[in-house]
Formats: structure tokens, sequence, C-alpha cells
């Protein structure tokens, strides 16, 4: 198998592959063998600077087209893609580095600072090869020739997404090249892609719903895909649906939330289906956005690890709150109120985490996710079985901002929770115990804040900073984070 060869190659090579929404305002239209020509000389590029087969090629690239051409040029070589999202810091792209140890990266020009203070942790001879964008030159099909497509198997090494865990340490995920192909279920079950259709998932470049959605299900099914080089702006959103002609629309649950109460929603003639997922749907959105446009949002669930799991089927009516029944042909059920799920019936379930063992043969898989089942099979979500955060979607990690907060001079310990929130979901809330001669006030919460925002990605900030004289603990040291929540 081949993502070149199977997917690109068997589409008409003068349809649109990729309407490109630049941050400058330009607008170019990409043919599907504008793709595949552009990747090739890129995978040329690759191998010139001593990619090779099973190699990592680590992006560091906004929702611009070099991030997708990057993407398919790895397929084409048997490389694997390291999608990093840009809100990354030097910290966040260190970690990367030394778990994935990628051979070469590909970096947008803005985002050369964080990677540059990042690689100094290196030596010289253990640096990967640095190439910056945009740079013509890198893609050129004139002057660059593509290497033949590679010979793959379903479980050679395809993509690495980071995760974070309970304990917030990011952990790689490796797929092999059976998620790309796996990813048809999903693609026409749930998304609806259709031949000819323009997709726009929001998401953006780094998280596993950018690199299953964006462009992998849409051209696993004939479709379009639109990229937008910029950050979300509730009214330009859906001046953008309008003015493309956008046919499915995939956003993430809180920029419903948002559009929902900062827009006058309105029904757009060429928009077809909506489809969220990321985090459970207030079923007072749902209503606003059906009665305004007449289209239900309808709900989806997945991992990193396993990609989709559920999700309301094209043509079915969504229930408030409830992230759908199970993907066709894949088996879940529920074990002490935890969603539990059997690897061998998942085509996308994930090869391993780098640096362990595969997980056991035969194993369920444990989501850590808290459901319950109505009658008709249908799944609700309730809630982490761990202290892992999720706002606006993000899987955020409390160990990794507590160890932030307590970097800063001021910070004796923290402790960092979930707290509710109207839009987001949840919020991070940091609880804070504070060294002698430092003061609580506003102006040091503030200072905290940026801090945070500093050190790690920004989004992981916590947007609540309370003072306290003690945090509870239990008698081994543990923070008692149920009793601070």
């Amino acid at each position: 198998m081949n993502f070149v060869s199977d997917v690109l190659g068997r589409q008409d090579p003068d349809a649109p592959a990729l309407i490109e929404l630049a941050r400058d305002g330009t607008r170019r239209v990409w043919t599907f063998a504008e793709v595949i020509e552009h990747s090739g000389a890129l995978a040329a590029t690759f191998v010139a600077r001593g990619v090779q087969r099973g190699d990592v090629v680590m992006t560091l690239i906004g929702n611009r087209p070099e991030w997708v051409l990057a993407m398919v040029a790895a397929f084409r070589i048997g490389a694997v893609a390291l999608p990093c999202n840009e809100q990354l810091r030097a910290h966040d792209l260190e970690l990367r580095i030394a778990t994935a140890r990628p051979r070469l990266v590909l970096v947008d020009e803005r985002d050369v600072g964080p990677l540059t203070e990042a690689l100094g942790s290196f030596p010289a001879d253990e640096r990967p090869v640095v190439c910056t964008i945009p740079d013509a030159a890198l893609h050129d099909p004139a002057a660059l020739a593509a290497p033949a497509p590679a010979e793959l198997g379903p479980e050679d090494p395809c993509l690495i997404t980071f995760t974070s865990g309970t304990t917030g340490e990011a952990k790689g995920v490796l797929h092999g090249q059976q998620y790309w192909a796996g990813q048809a279920a999903q693609a026409k079950h749930w998304l609806d892609a259709r031949d000819g259709d323009l997709v726009w998932c929001t998401a953006a470049s780094g998280w596993s719903k950018s690199a299953r959605n964006v462009f992998l299900a849409p051209w696993l099914c004939g479709a379009t895909a639109l990229l937008h080089d910029a950050r979300f702006d509730p009214d330009a959103r859906l001046a953008i649906v309008e003015a493309e002609g956008v046919n499915v629309l995939c956003m993430a649950p809180t920029e419903y939330r948002v559009m929902a109460k900062r827009t006058t929603l309105r029904a757009v003639p060429s928009l077809r289906t909506l489809v969220a997922a990321g985090e459970a749907l207030n079923p007072e959105v749902l209503h606003t956005w059906e009665a305004a446009t007449g289209l239900a949002i309808r709900d989806g669930y997945g991992q990193t690890e396993t990609g989709q799991l559920t999700g309301t089927a094209a043509g079915v009516a969504p229930k408030p709150a409830s992230m759908g029944p199970a993907v066709p042909g894949i088996r879940l059920w529920i074990e002490d109120g935890e969603l539990l799920a059997d690897p061998a019936t998942i085509p996308t379930f994930f090869l391993r985490y780098l640096g362990e063992e595969p997980p056991p043969a035969g194993a369920p898989w444990r989501t850590g996710d808290l459901v319950h089942q109505d009658q008709d099979g249908w799944y609700f979500f309730e809630g982490r079985a761990d202290d892992v955060i999720i706002s606006a979607g993000y899987r955020i990690g409390p160990f990794e901002v507590e160890s932030a907060l307590v970097a800063h001079a001021a910070v004796a310990d923290a402790a960092v929770v979930a707290a509710p929130d109207e839009e987001r979901g949840s919020v991070v809330r940091a609880v804070v115990v504070l060294r002698d001669d430092y003061e609580p006030g506003e102006a040091l919460a503030r200072e905290l804040q940026e801090h945070v925002k500093a050190v790690t990605a920004p989004y992981k900030y916590p947007r609540i900073v309370e003072f306290v004289e003690t945090l509870p603990k239990t008698s081994s040291g543990k923070i008692q984070r149920a009793l601070l929540r």
C-alpha cells in the first residue's frame, strides 16, 4: 500500500484537492496533480537530505499547504510524519525531538525561534536537518524528480502524534500505514464526505483530529479540503463557509459554542452537514444551530491512540449530549463505568507508544473515559476517570502545568484541576501556595499566567489562579485533586 498511488493516484488529476486561504488574504486552488507533483518534489528534498524509509520527519507549520505536502511526501517514501502544533514552546519541542529523534524538521519561518531554542539542548551531531518555509525550491517539480512510492505494509510506521497522559507527560503515539486506510470507515459513516464535496475541518495542524479529517478522510472520499491559515474568528468563519461553498463543516464543540453566542447564525445553502468531536456538546448549542441553520450537529468520539470510535451517522438524527453509537464494526462495552474497546476491531488502532512495548495482544483498550449507554446503544460522555483536563477540545495533563508554576520563584507548591466553563466546557484552575515574602494578588496571578504561557503551550495556562495556605494531600504526599475539584 502507498497513500500516493492508492488514494491520490486514483483521483481526477485536474480536480481540486486543496483550497488554500492564506494569512495574507491570498487564495489558491491546488489540483490533485499539483499535490502529487509538489509532494513528490518535497520527498526528493527529504531523500537528498538523508531521510530514509522509517525515519521521522517533523513539521512545525500552520494550516498551510506545505504541512499537507510534507505529510504526503513522508507517506510516499515510507518516512514517519510527526506534525506539531505551532503553539508548542521550546520545552514541548525539546521533549518531542528527544523522544521521536526526527531526521529532518520542516519549519515555518514564523516558528523558527522556539525550534532553535529547543535544538540548543542537543549536541550538534544529534540535531536534525532543518528546512524553513516558505521556500518554493524545496518542492519544485521542475527541478526535483519524485522518488517512486515505497511498497509498504499495514504495520509499517506512518504517523506520530503526541498526547498527554494522566501525569501530563507527553507520549508519542505511533500509527501504522493502516491508519490512513482505516479512516475510510469514519469518513463515510460520520464525516459524510462525498465525491466533489468541499470539506472544512478547522483543527490546527499537529492534532490527531487534524491529521485524519483535514485531508486524509476527504481525499479518501474524493472530496476537496479547505485550508485556512488564520486564527479563529466567529464572524469570519461563517462568511468563509458561505463564500467558498463549504459542504461539510467539522469544528470543535468550543467553536460551535462561541459562534452560537457571538455570531448571528444563518442558513448556508451549500452546507449539507455539521460534525463535532473532542468534548461533549451542550443541548442548548445543538438547538441554537439547528434552529438557525436547519442542520443538526452530529457528534463523534475518538482518541489519539484509537482514531474514531463512535459517531452519529449521516442521515440519523442526533441525540442531545450523545457522542453516538459505535462506528460500524468496532466493538465497545462498559466496565465499571469506563468505556473499553476491542483493538482487533479498530482499523486505526495504534502500534505502540514511542519507547514502550506494543499493547498486549488480545487485551482490551481502556479509554479512561467514563460513559453511560442508553437502550439504543448510544454513548454519553460523563467525564475522565483520571485527572486529565479537557478544555476546548484540548487534553491537558495537570502535572505539566504544575511543573511550570513551581518553576516560578514565587511558587512553593501548586495543584491544577478543571473548573467548569460555559464556552470551553472546562478551563485550567491553578491552586497555588506561595513562598515566604510573596503576597497574593491579581498582579501576581497575571504574572503566573504569563509565565506558564512562556514555558509551555499557551492553551495550557490557568485561566483561574487561586492562592491558599496549604494543599490537601494524602498521607503519602500526593495531591488530592478530587477535593480541590
